[in-house]
């Protein structure tokens, strides 16, 4: 009992320092490219988290949003540029999905980064 309880404490301890560590992005092309990446994959079927939610909802329509994300990759604002043949019901909780979200990047301290990026739903 006492070998098993010290093999999970080292491998507790020592696993983390195999973990992935998040890219360092410094450039706005960069970070822009690697959000617009992560939204796309997360818009494919059938393991998408946008996806997925999408369904659930019901969501449809073509949306096209302005997104600020911050330092950690936090979404700070989401903002609504165009929404065709979308509800505003839809609307609003696509936007509050991904004011909930955050990118699995690194980026300098202190930067936010706007970019407007289109989301179609059948």
């Amino acid at each position: 009992m006492k070998k098993l309880s010290l093999i999970v404490l080292f491998s507790l301890l020592f696993g983390g320092l195999y973990a992935q560590k998040k890219v360092l992005i410094e450039d706005y092309k960069g970070v822009v490219e690697a959000a617009k990446t992560a939204l796309d994959e997360s818009m494919k079927a059938p393991d998408g988290s946008l996806w997925l939610f999408a369904t659930k909802h019901q969501i449809s329509g073509t949306f096209e949003l302005t997104i600020t994300i911050h330092e950690k990759g936090k979404v700070l604002t989401v903002f609504v540029k165009k929404n065709d043949g979308g509800s505003i019901k839809s609307q609003n909780m696509l936007k509050d999905f991904l004011m909930e979200q955050k990118f699995n990047f690194k980026m300098p301290k202190g930067n936010d980064y706007k970019f407007d990026h289109s989301f179609q739903f059948n």
